[in-house]
């Protein structure tokens, strides 16, 4: 039996209308359209993008990762292209007090084979010690190069939370394009396939059907306890950090004045 439009019998409620497949395809279509043009608009903006004046700077500027300082020339690891995460750091923070958006996308950027076909190196760049970024490293089991730049100027060092792109040519270094808030959002694809989903992200921002459970405050489920209920308390870490060996319930984020 097929299920008739807005029947009352069947309409669940603060749910979208139950139609049958060929109302629905139709409907379907019509938004295709729309995301089409969606998918135009933003090819005409990466062009607008590719075609960014640039900004020569230092590229024996040095930076410390595992080997101790190195020039900022050696993240190229001999390719053209660079593209960089700046992760935010809280200093003397335990692993579980460290930021959960930065957290978000570095977990998503675990793997650049991708990037380095196309001829593009990835490193992630923060303004913590070495010593404890190593250690959070380790125990997050990132595999990609990370380094810090604590005191070193823009447009390597300076404010975190960006992605930011870099081109070589031959020993001159150049900024090519740099984005943070939701420009970030093409690193975290879950954030992409959570808005393909019925229920969204769940935030309180969205636009849901009428009905729709209330949305709750942004990013709201990057941080969860233990049983896996997303939660902002004391208990709680990122997300990923539960699927790391020895993490354990804990009693403090570690730092004063936490808000989100």
């Amino acid at each position: 039996m097929t299920a008739t439009p807005n029947d009352p019998t069947t309409a669940l409620p603060g749910r979208p209308p139950i139609v049958d497949l060929a109302t629905w395809q139709a409907a379907r279509d019509e938004l295709l359209a729309r995301e089409k043009a969606h998918t135009r608009a933003g090819d005409a903006i990466a062009a607008a993008r590719r075609r960014l004046p640039m900004v020569e700077f230092d590229g024996t500027v040095e930076v410390v990762g595992p080997d101790g300082p190195v020039p900022f020339l050696t993240l190229f690891q001999g390719r053209d292209e660079l593209l960089v995460y700046k992760h935010m750091w809280h200093d003397g923070a335990p692993h579980q007090g460290q930021c959960e958006g930065c957290t978000m996308t570095a977990w998503h950027l675990r793997d650049a084979v991708y990037l380095n076909a196309r001829g593009v190196s990835f490193a992630i760049l923060t303004t913590g010690r070495w010593a404890e970024v190593a250690a959070y490293v380790e125990f997050m089991g990132y595999t990609q190069p990370w380094y810090s730049v604590r005191d070193v100027a823009e447009p390597v060092g300076g404010d975190m939370g960006y992605l930011t792109c870099f081109l070589r040519d031959g020993d001159r270094v150049f900024l090519t394009y740099s984005t943070t808030g939701r420009g970030n959002e093409p690193a975290s694809a879950s954030l992409g396939l959570l808005d393909m989903t019925p229920g969204g992200r769940g935030e309180a921002w969205e636009d849901n059907p009428e009905g729709w459970p209330e949305g709750r405050d942004a990013c709201w489920y990057w941080r969860t306890d233990a049983d896996g209920t997303a939660t902002w308390g004391p208990t709680s870490r990122p997300v990923p950090q539960w699927t790391r060996p020895g993490a354990t319930p804990v009693r403090t984020l570690g730092r004063h004045g936490h808000h989100h």
